[in-house]
């Protein structure tokens, strides 16, 4: 009988053909040509001609075929009786090729004998049935121990399309859910996970991106696919690329990473704060691993990171006040227990601080933090100095406004902004905070940040309109007590 090609596994076997007493290597295939028979026919074999000189036999290539499969497989003839058992399947139950072989069905051996003619009829009936049919069963190793398999079966069609046989390919049940398990948990994550998973090539380009990391990204799932990281993220990129290039190098890292990254929308850059797990894939199919690529799982923590470090900064600037009160209720001249506040306020706020007083009708500069140096705010040598100030000046708006002024320089705007300003040359933002006592302005403290400080913003405000009550009160006393130096509100 001569059995028509089958495929298993993506593999596709060629004929052969079985003859009773004559097996190779157990593998039930004609191992002698004098009989008028063929071996099985590879591919590109065909029996009315020479194959291609070092062309390997098609049966030593079934062969080969059956012992390189990761599952067991057996096959039946019409009859029932065994014609193939590959390697994996002796490892299984523990019978050789050799004693599986010949035999009709699996009753008496491999099967309970209250098993046997249920397992033999399921098995048999697919010979007649379309498709593949899956069934388990509890077989019987060689030592007397039970296994159960779960087993995928199909029948095969002989060149007349009539029923020939049937093949069986099976492994153990706890085997297969631990596959079935790994596809599922793969499906999940990258389906309905509540986090953003992103598999990368070796080249570091998304070749699968989850439902949820689509849209952190700001993209489609497909339309991410195979685009570098740089189209993406603006900042932060090169970060991220390291730690992709380290995983693939040496293998993921023992802790969780997070990652500040800003991305380029529609709506413009968003800066978010991922915390990432990274994941070294390997082929599961090389002798040695040989990478694929890096899973990425990350998680969006920027709300929680933002508010830690609100919280941070709002505990270190109510030190620093507190602190400032204290140093200030130590010292006998209030201008300064003035210029002693505005130094603990500047630690992590600003690089330079300003006082202008107001005296008649005009500004003077009355202390002021070194313009080339970092140092403590002191007052002007030799006196207050007036400072010509224009209408639009943000210190004089705040002053009509009664509220702090926030500012900053254009793009290639210069060391001219903070010169026309009078301002120290690298300043690049400002904010201006009004300081009133009794119901009076008595003038403005301007707080200034270079260019490699971001923007003040409105909690900065805040923060330094609480410093310049402090300020104004000493200011307010020094003036009352006629400190040295200090401009009275009438101009003396």
């Amino acid at each position: 009988m001569r059995w028509p090609a089958f495929e298993f596994n993506g593999l596709t076997c060629g004929n052969a053909d079985s003859h009773d007493g004559h097996v190779l290597r157990g593998y039930g295939v004609s191992a002698s040509r004098s009989s008028g028979t063929t071996d099985a026919l590879g591919p590109d074999e065909d029996p009315g001609r020479q194959p291609p000189a070092g062309a390997v036999p098609g049966s030593r290539l079934l062969a080969a075929l059956l012992d390189g499969m990761d599952a067991a497989l057996c096959a039946f003839d019409a009859h029932g009786t065994i014609t193939h058992w590959n390697r994996e399947a002796e490892r299984i139950l523990g019978w050789t090729a050799a004693e599986a072989v010949g035999r009709t069905g699996f009753a008496g051996w491999a099967v309970r004998s209250a098993d046997a003619d249920g397992v033999h009829g399921r098995l048999m009936a697919v010979m007649d049935a379309p498709g593949r049919q899956v069934h388990e069963f509890a077989l019987v190793r060689k030592d007397g121990g039970r296994v159960l398999v779960r087993t995928q079966s199909s029948g095969v069609r002989g060149e007349n399309g009539r029923p020939a046989g049937v093949y069986c390919a099976f492994s153990e049940v706890h085997t297969q859910i631990d596959l079935e398990r790994s596809i599922a948990l793969s499906e999940a994550l990258l389906e309905d996970a509540c986090w953003g998973v992103v598999l990368v090539d070796v080249d570091l380009r998304p070749t699968v991106v989850n439902a949820h990391a689509a849209r952190a990204l700001g993209g489609g799932r497909t339309t991410l696919l195979g685009r570098p990281l740089g189209e993406l993220i603006v900042q932060g990129v090169e970060e991220l690329e390291g730690a992709l290039q380290h995983v693939l190098a040496e293998g993921a890292p023992p802790a969780l990473a997070e990652l500040w990254v800003t991305l380029r929308t529609p709506d413009g850059d968003r800066r978010r704060c991922w915390r990432s797990g990274f994941l070294r894939l390997a082929s599961p199919l090389a002798e040695e691993p040989v990478p694929l690529g890096v899973g990425w799982v990350f998680q969006d923590v920027t709300a929680a990171r933002l508010a830690e470090q609100e919280a941070d900064r709002v505990r270190f600037r109510s030190n620093q006040l507190h602190r400032a009160a204290r140093q200030a209720a130590e010292c006998e001249d209030p201008m300064e227990a003035a210029t002693s506040s505005l130094d603990y306020a500047l630690a992590g706020f600003a690089d330079h601080v300003v006082v202008d007083l107001l005296a008649g009708e005009r500004l003077v500069r009355a202390a002021a933090t070194p313009a080339d140096a970092p140092g403590p705010c002191l007052p002007v040598a030799g006196g207050s100095i007036p400072v010509r100030y224009g209408a639009r000046h943000p210190a004089v708006q705040a002053m009509e406004r009664t509220g702090a002024v926030r500012t900053s320089a254009g793009p290639g705007a210069g060391e001219q902004w903070a010169v026309e300003r009078r301002w120290p040359k690298d300043s690049v933002h400002a904010l201006c905070a009004v300081l009133r006592s009794r119901g009076r302005t008595l003038g403005v403290v301007t707080f200034l940040r270079a260019a490699n400080r971001s923007a003040f913003e409105r909690a900065d405000a805040l923060y330094a309109e609480s410093v310049a009550v402090r300020v104004a009160s000493a200011v307010d006393l020094a003036q009352l007590t006629g400190g040295s130096g200090v401009p009275g509100p009438s101009g003396g």
